[in-house]
C-alpha cells in the first residue's frame, strides 16, 4: 500500500516508535529511524521486513539537528511522506519540585520538536499534494495525572498542533492526525511495573494488575503493533478525510 513512499520516524530505535516504523514498513514503505541508543538492531527488523531503511541520530531538542534529519531523509530517499513525531522523555515531580531544566527538556523532545519536524517537511507534502503526519500524544494529552505537568502540558500542546496542522492543509491532501495511547508495554513501562513490584513485595503480575487497575478499565496494555496498524490506517485511502482528531487507544481510560 505505501510502496513507494517514505517515513519518517522520530524516537524509533524501541517502542512505540519502532513498532510503527515496522507496520509502515510492512506495507511497503522507506524507513528512516531516529533514536538513542543501538540502532543496528532495529535497522536490521526493518531490512528484514523488505524495507529500505535508513538512520539519522538527530537530538530531537535542537532544531538544527531535526532540520538536518528531514534533509538527510529527503536526500536519501526523495521526500518525506509520512512523519510519525513520536519522540519523547517523561518526568514526574509536583509543580512546585519540578526541575526547570526537567521542564525544558521535556517540553523540547515531546512537544517543540513535533512543530520542528512538521514545518520542515509540509513544504513537500504540500507541493506532491499528499503526506500524513501522526503525531504520537498520550491519552495525557486528553486528561491530566498528578506530578505529570510537563508531559501532560506537552501532549496536550500535540493535540492541539495536531488540530491547527490539520486545519491549515484542509483542503489539500495532507493529513494530520494524533494517536493517544493509555499504557503500552514498553521497555520504559516495564521498569515501571518492576520498580512498583520491588517496593511493594509484590510478584510482577499482581504489580502489572495494580498499575493498570489505576486507570485502564481493560486491563490490558495496548501494543506497538496495535498503535502501528492504526497509524497504517490512517495512511490508508480510508484516512483520506480524518483530519484533526487525537484517538485515544486506552482501554476506556477516557471513557470513564
Amino acid at each position: 500500500m505505501l510502496k513507494g513512499k517514505t517515513a519518517l520516524v522520530t524516537g524509533s530505535t524501541s517502542g512505540i516508535g519502532l513498532g510503527i516504523a515496522k507496520a509502515l514498513a510492512q506495507q511497503g514503505a522507506n524507513i528512516v529511524l531516529n533514536g538513542f541508543g543501538d540502532h543496528t538492531g532495529p535497522e536490521a527488523e526493518i531490512a528484514a521486513l523488505g524495507a529500505k531503511v535508513a538512520y539519522h541520530g538527530a537530538d530531537m531538542s535542537k532544531p538544527v539537528e531535526i532540520e538536518a534529519m528531514v534533509k538527510f531523509a529527503q536526500d536519501t530517499f526523495g521526500r518525506v511522506d509520512i512523519l510519525v513525531n513520536n519522540a519523547g522523555i517523561q518526568h514526574v515531580a509536583r509543580v512546585e519540585n519540578f526541575p526547570v531544566e526537567r521542564w525544558d527538556a521535556v517540553i523540547a523532545i515531546n512537544l517543540s520538536s513535533a512543530f520542528h519536524a512538521s514545518r520542515a517537511v509540509l513544504p513537500a507534502m504540500q507541493q506532491a499534494n499528499w503526506g500524513r503526519i501522526i503525531n504520537v500524544a498520550s491519552v495525557h494529552g486528553l486528561v491530566g495525572s498528578a506530578e505529570k505537568s510537563a508531559y501532560v502540558a506537552a501532549k496536550h500542546g500535540i493535540v492541539g498542533l495536531t488540530k491547527v496542522t490539520a486545519l491549515e492543509n484542509a483542503t489539500t491532501g495532507v493529513t494530520c492526525n494524533a494517536i493517544c495511547p493509555g499504557w503500552v508495554l514498553t521497555p520504559l513501562v516495564q521498569k515501571q511495573v518492576d520498580a512498583k513490584a520491588a517496593s511493594l513485595g509484590l510478584s510482577n503480575q499482581k504489580a502489572t494488575e495494580l498499575l493498570l487497575g489505576e486507570k485502564e478499565p481493560s486491563m490490558q496494555f495496548t501494543t506497538p503493533e496495535e498503535l502501528g496498524e492504526l497509524a497504517v490506517f490512517f495512511c490508508s485511502a480510508a484516512g483520506n478525510n480524518i483530519r484533526g482528531v487525537a484517538w485515544n487507544m486506552d482501554g476506556g481510560w477516557t471513557a470513564q
